[in-house]
């Protein structure tokens, strides 16, 4: 089988959906144990196929990248114009797997795709018009896939009740937890003990809640926030009480995990909610939105809350400090459920089922 998997996003500087990007490949070629080939290919600028070639390092990849000033306009409109094939520039392939960021034409070969979340459709007021526009007609085309791949069940419910898609096309592959996510390994010192947020300062990752359910704790926790200035009404965090720490690269996380007294991750929707179980596998207790979206992430090993009341944050992160110990065993349990060779897995046998 030789797979033609877009990783455009890995273009960028990794968060969440090159996170699961670039561990899915890994998986993949994991499960596939050499005996299927890996296309990673991508139109993008010069930077980034740098960011690429530093991501799949290491993977029994094979890369192409085409490289062009307008890397953005060229994906929108070959997704848009519908030619020509991508056979035409990537040659043979049994599979062509696209990601959000691009819907390219094909020829013949299993024609999938992976989404992650549908807030661009249901939530447009928690996105910038560029997202909306690049997801939205992605959305409209995922009803062509013949596999549709999901982080979720929550999120491949979504899909088939307001994509159109039927179940039997939705496959869940659940992220997995990198190596480097443990219990073990230095601590960040932030100078005093601290409550950490990771996420990008956005309208839907609700840090604004947050801050305000810190506000009453300031006297025992600092509130470290890392991620890097997103869009949208912005909370005001000129207090010397908040650690605003900016875009912090993956391989520096865990130190920080490691170091928090509690990981408090009040986000309104998510996909699947990566940073929950990655904070829970370096042993640290998470205070958790009760949002749905997240109940996979979280089972039962995490504090729920209300993510629009301040009140119940406090009082869920006074909790988590209570049950600290119990809470990073469940945790820790949990959270090894999640690797990226059963990721890969989930990859290997859909693709393997549908061709056969």
């Amino acid at each position: 089988m030789r797979v033609a998997w877009d990783v455009s996003p890995l273009s960028h500087p990794r968060t969440g959906i090159g996170n699961y990007l670039r561990g899915a490949i890994g998986g993949f070629a994991e499960a596939a144990g050499g005996a299927h080939e890996v296309l990673a290919f991508a139109p993008t600028r010069l930077r980034g196929r740098r960011l690429i070639r530093e991501a799949l390092a290491g993977l029994p990849v094979e890369t192409r990248t085409v490289v062009l000033p307008w890397s953005h306009a060229f994906r929108m409109g070959w997704s848009r114009l519908g030619r020509p094939p991508a056979e035409r520039i990537l040659g043979r392939f049994d599979v062509l797997h696209f990601s959000d960021w691009l819907v390219p034409p094909q020829r013949r070969g299993l024609r999938t795709t992976m989404v992650h979340d549908l807030v661009p459709l249901l939530h447009p007021e928690w996105v910038t018009e560029r997202t909306r526009s690049m997801h939205g007609s992605k959305y409209a085309r995922t009803r062509e896939c013949d596999l549709v791949f999901v982080n979720s069940e929550y999120t491949g419910r979504d899909v088939e009740e307001h994509l159109g898609v039927a179940g039997e096309r939705v496959r869940v592959a659940y992220p997995g937890v990198d190596a480097h996510f443990t219990a073990e390994g230095e601590r960040a010192q932030l100078g005093r003990p601290y409550v950490l947020s990771v996420a990008t300062l956005e309208p839907r990752k609700n840090l604004g809640t947050l801050l305000e359910a810190w506000r009453p704790l300031r006297g025992e926790l600092a509130l470290a926030l890392a991620g890097a200035a997103g869009w949208g009404e912005q909370p005001e965090l000129a207090d010397p009480g908040i650690l605003r720490l900016g875009f912090v690269p993956e391989a520096h996380v865990p130190r920080l995990m490691r170091g928090a007294a509690v990981f408090a991750y009040p986000s309104r929707l998510e996909g699947f909610g990566m940073p929950i179980v990655e904070a829970m596998a370096c042993g640290v207790p998470v205070v958790a939105s009760a949002h749905p979206s997240m109940d996979e992430a979280c089972g039962d090993a995490a504090v729920r809350v209300d993510p629009d009341d301040p009140d119940a944050i406090a009082a869920g992160i006074r909790e988590a400090l209570e049950r600290r110990d119990e809470l990073a065993r469940a945790g820790l349990a949990h959270a090894a459920r999640f690797t990226w060779r059963a990721c890969g897995e989930a990859h290997l046998r859909a693709w393997e089922e549908a061709l056969a």
